[in-house]
């Protein structure tokens, strides 16, 4: 089923779907807006909770929901709205520049199942001339795809922020709380941060 909407977050969808372990169990989608990437997940876990901290968007996302998902409006870094280690995946799209990142991956990792696998898409803006170059070469793709996907970006009421750190700030900060993660910078102003932890509770 195609999508109702495409925007830089969206594209990433597939790479998310494409880490959700064999046998999920438990998913949780922090940060989820109007719950299009959890009622994705639906598809590959038998439970799947999205969690948002803005009453308009938890509204949208209850209006079409499917039967094994619930979706709470809460803030993931209240320790109190989410139980704690229980979920096999937890993803967390356009969402950790929101708070303090230490804060943010935090409380992601609180979350996690020891076992289980998180997987971050973010953003972050140009420092170096590299960084600027970079995020040129995403400019052709991004209006291609806008031009081939069509339709609204984003739900209407979305909250939307920009980051406070840097690209080369947030990867040192992203392998030193998530050591041994596998962290990419993508061409359409997005990095992705995919990291396992150990039924220690390690990485």
């Amino acid at each position: 089923m195609a999508d109702p909407y495409w925007n830089h977050n969206v594209h990433y969808h597939p790479l998310v779907l494409d880490a959700v372990p064999d046998g999920c169990r438990e998913a949780l989608d922090v940060g989820c807006g109007d719950g299009l990437l959890a009622r994705k997940l639906a598809r590959k876990a038998a439970s799947v909770t999205g969690v948002d901290r803005s009453p308009e968007m938890i509204r949208q996302a209850r209006a079409a929901t499917p039967g094994n998902i619930t979706f709470l409006e809460a803030d993931y870094l209240d320790e109190t709205a989410l139980p704690e280690g229980v979920y096999d995946f937890v993803s967390a799209v356009a969402v950790v520049h929101h708070a303090p990142f230490e804060d943010a991956v935090g409380g992601l990792v609180r979350l996690l199942a020891p076992g289980g696998r998180l997987v971050i898409v973010g953003l972050a803006y140009n420092e170096t001339v590299m960084d600027r170059v970079i995020s040129g070469c995403g400019l052709p793709v991004s209006l291609l795809m806008r031009r081939l996907r069509g339709g609204k970006r984003a739900p209407a009421g979305m909250p939307i922020e920009g980051s406070a750190m840097h690209w080369g700030e947030v990867r040192l900060a992203a392998r030193r709380l998530l050591p041994g993660c596998h962290y990419r910078r993508r061409l359409l102003w997005r990095y992705t941060a995919v990291w396992d932890k150990r039924q220690g509770g390690g990485s």
